[in-house]
């Protein structure tokens, strides 16, 4: 079984939608990171969030380009129980390609935590005090290119 390309647009959108944590690729000092993080994604757009202060901040203030990744329905599957070259992963998969820019201003921080908190509770309409809000890194990934690949599935 063979990977195939996604290309349309609301089978791409699905998985984003569907998946619940995504796992964000950086670069320091030529050295890969990667790290897993919850996410909310609207028109294109996807949203992190995290503490204002960290390695994974000071990474993506020094160096603004990431990479995304985010599968589902990963399952495993094979031919014949007794040959390992018969098994193979059944999955559905989407990387990102993107800049950060990090939000300062309130209000946008709080209607992107809403876009957040909508993406695992389907709920847009939370209260944030101050605090929290003053600390809390609130991250904008404008996507420039989107690529997506199945493997088992229809």
């Amino acid at each position: 079984m063979r990977n195939i390309e996604i290309k349309d647009k609301s089978e791409i959108e699905e998985i984003i939608k569907s998946t619940k944590v995504c796992h964000v690729a950086v670069v320091d000092d030529n050295m890969p990171y990667v790290f897993p993080m919850n996410f909310g994604y609207e028109n294109n757009v996807l949203y992190l969030h995290s503490a204002p202060i960290g390695r994974k901040i000071d990474i993506m203030k020094k160096n603004n380009s990431v990479s995304i990744s985010m599968e589902k329905d990963s399952e495993l599957y094979f031919q014949h129980v007794d040959v390992a070259c018969s098994y193979a992963m059944k999955f559905r998969s989407v990387i990102l390609f993107g800049k950060i820019s990090f939000i300062s201003e309130n209000d946008e921080k709080i209607r992107i935590l809403n876009i957040i908190m909508n993406h695992y509770t389907n709920k847009s309409d939370f209260k944030y005090n101050k605090p929290a809000i003053d600390n809390v890194a609130v991250m904008r990934i404008d996507i420039e290119h989107i690529t997506a690949r199945k493997r088992g599935y229809c």
